[in-house]
């Protein structure tokens, strides 16, 4: 009979609408269930239902727990059942997230980017020695070659090393260093070599064009 047809907006609201509406009756019904034992077997054996409804989910790190997670989301909080990880709450759910941390980066000295400063910032933990001081010398080359694709022009040594001596708190001092960092005309030839690496254009191949007879 057509008195018995069922629009989909005079149903029940389906919290994750993925599982369906079969499995959210399932799990209503075991709501209802009076002992904690047929409650946790129904519990259980939806567990296994949800598994093989979602496959992908098995790549997911605490899959089981994912699901478990589901479906007491699903049972509006109110199935009382066992589950082997701790019982998601409606508050925290509903909580809003920790607001994300941007880069803490010194806004004059941008030209840098911000991987500069975790390399700087490593640097300073290393023991005194030889590597240390090679890779302290590779990051204010490094620094000199980002300032001169941001200006253009020359920059004298100092200059960089005064910027390292800031970006590391005063950790790092190469103000009386008498060892000079690489020439600013090599350091953007290297990088004109490499950019213009990839951009050489293939020669033409030429063919003989001329009729036979």
């Amino acid at each position: 009979m057509i008195d018995n047809l069922e629009y989909n907006t005079e149903r029940e609201h389906l919290i994750i609408p993925e599982y369906g509406r079969h499995l959210q009756k399932m799990i209503n019904y075991a709501k209802t269930r009076e002992t904690k034992e047929e409650r946790n077997k129904l519990a259980n054996a939806i567990i296994s239902v949800m598994g093989n409804l979602q496959p992908h989910l098995r790549d997911v790190p605490d899959f089981q727990h994912k699901l478990w997670d589901q479906l007491f989301i699903m049972s509006d909080f109110d199935l009382d059942a066992d589950s082997p990880y701790p019982k998601p709450s409606r508050e925290e759910l509903s909580a809003n997230p920790e607001p994300l941390r941007y880069p803490q980066n010194h806004p004059k000295y941008r030209f840098y980017g911000n991987n500069i400063k975790t390399m700087i910032d490593v640097a300073v933990t290393w023991d005194e020695g030889e590597m240390k001081e090679a890779l302290i010398y590779t990051i204010a080359n490094h620094m000199k070659k980002s300032y001169l694709n941001w200006n253009k022009d020359s920059v004298e040594d100092n200059v960089i090393f005064d910027h390292l001596h800031e970006l590391s708190n005063g950790k790092i001092n190469l103000k009386n260093s008498e060892e000079d960092l690489s020439d600013s005309s090599s350091l953007m030839r290297a990088k004109t070599k490499f950019s213009n690496k990839g951009s050489k254009k293939p020669k033409k191949k030429y063919t003989n064009n001329r009729k036979r007879y």
